[in-house]
Order: structure tokens, then sequence, then C-alpha cells
């Protein structure tokens, strides 16, 4: 098939999948069966059009590999290079990126629970907090590559001072969201602080905690992989990018790329389904059961 045909056949399957896509999104069936597989064909076909459309246009144009590789490039330069990718992904985020989200979600967690008892500590920790969060990949990870060294360990670090402070943020303010009619009724029940603080402070503060867990999954593997780019062994994720580009093996690239996303979309799908799970009972989760 010419390059022409291809992109012909692209735009006309982009074309069809736009009306199925707002025909679908028109239908309101009662089962819950039927609502979940249309609002999952939806993305699904939303996705396939697009990948189709980038194949039409690159085999159409004759696109350089250097500039923007094909869809069927890329999935046969990930086909062929499955060892190189594993060990990239064991290096990157098997070892890095869960060791410190680990450590940085963990540690967060717990100096909250701290701090939230002691108002001294919420007043002056917290404008911190808040500061420390946005400080720069850039800037943090030279840093830990020189205290930690050029192993796994230096990029755990990484992740560590990424997800440490909105962790801290976010339960605090969880922490913080129970009324005072809640409260009173705790005592009344004669509740000791640590059971106020599991029974009703905690599982109040469970969708913040979660908003926090599912922001600090992406930071996790983002901050791992730039980590990278400034001293790793001759494996790792970032360090495949950096390598590749400068070879201007492009395909290889957005196959590292194309496993990043995979690996951020599945652990932040799957803590979206631990989120429905324990917050059955928040307005948000009872709105989308509607």
């Amino acid at each position: 098939m010419s390059g022409l045909s291809i992109f012909i056949f692209s735009l006309v399957f982009w074309a069809t999948a736009w009306w199925l896509n707002t025909r679908l999104a028109r239908i309101t069936p009662r089962d819950d069966t039927i609502r979940r597989l249309i609002n999952l064909a939806i993305p699904v076909l939303f996705g396939a059009a697009l990948l189709i459309l980038w194949e039409g246009i690159t085999r159409g144009f004759d696109v350089p590999l250097v500039i923007l590789p094909a869809p069927s490039v890329i999935l046969e330069r990930f086909v062929n290079s499955t060892d190189i990718l594993w060990a990239d992904f064991q290096q990157t985020y098997l070892k890095a990126v869960i060791a410190g989200y680990v450590m940085g979600c963990g540690s967060g967690f717990i100096v909250a629970i701290l701090v939230d008892r002691s108002p001294f500590f919420k007043a002056g920790l917290m404008p911190v907090g808040n500061l420390m969060s946005a400080l720069p990949i850039i800037g943090i990870a030279p840093i830990m590559v020189m205290w930690f060294g050029f192993d796994w360990q230096s990029k755990a670090a990484v992740v560590v001072a990424m997800t440490f402070f909105p962790m801290l943020v976010n339960t605090v303010a969880g922490l913080q969201t129970t009324g005072a009619m809640e409260r009173d009724l705790m005592r009344t029940y004669a509740a000791s602080p640590t059971q106020m603080l599991l029974k009703l402070r905690l599982p109040m503060a469970m969708p913040f905690i979660f908003n926090a867990l599912k922001i600090n999954s992406t930071l996790a593997l983002i901050g791992a992989i730039v980590a990278e780019f400034f001293g790793t062994p001759t494996v790792g994720m970032g360090f495949r990018i950096s390598a590749e580009v400068g070879r201007l093996n492009m395909d290889m690239v957005w196959a590292e790329i194309f496993v990043a996303a995979l690996a951020g979309s599945l652990s932040y799908g799957a803590l979206a389904l631990a989120e429905r799970r324990v917050t059955f009972w928040h307005a948000s989760n009872r709105n989308r059961a509607t």
C-alpha cells in the first residue's frame, strides 16, 4: 500500500471513529455492564484513531525517522528490544521508583501524623513543604547523584524528595477536613485521640491521601528518569533515552517512552481502583456510580 493510500485510509478511519464516538457518548444505558463497556470503548477507539492517524501522516508524508517514527516502527523496535527494555525497566522502575515511592510516601504520611499533633510544626513546616514540593528536578538530581553515587540509590533519593512533600501537604490537609460536629460526636462516645484518628480523621482524609499517592505515582517515574540523565550505570530508562537520542535512534527512544507511559498509567489506574474501593462512601464515587 502506498503512502498516499495509507494517509487516506487513516483520515477515513479517524472520521469514522469520531462519528462513532459521538454516538456512543450520547448513549445512556441503564445496565451497568453496558455502561462500563461503552466507557471503555470510547477511549480505546479514540486512541486507536490517533495511532492510525499518526501512522498515516508519517507514512503519507514520508516523515524522517529522526523527527517522528511511525507507530509500526516503534512497535517493531519494541518487539525486537524486549531484553533491553526489561533491563532498563528493572533498573529504573522496580528499583529506584518503587523504593523511593514507598520511602517518600511512607515518611511523608508519618511526618504528617506527627505534624498534625503540633500547632508549632504545622505553622512552620507546612509553608516549607509547599515551597519544597515546587523544587525543580534538574536542581535536585545532580546533588543526589553526588551524595549517593551513580547507581539506583541516588535516583531513589530524588524520588523520595519529590514524593515526600506532596504526601505531607495532602495528608495534613485531609486530617483537617473533619467538622466540629463529627469531633464532638466522637468525644461524646469517650473516644481517645488515637481512636478519633483511626476511626474518624484518617478515613475522612483518605481522598486526600489517595490524591497524593496518584500524583506521586507519576512524579516518581518522571523524577527517576530525569535523574538518570545526570549519571547512571549503562542501564536505565533515562540513560537509554539520553544515549539513543545522541545516536538518533528515535524509534528506541519512543519505545522507552511507551514503556514509561504504560508503567505510569497502570500504577495510576491501580491506585484509582484502590481509591474507589476504600472511599466508596465519598461523594465523587457515589456520583460516578449513578
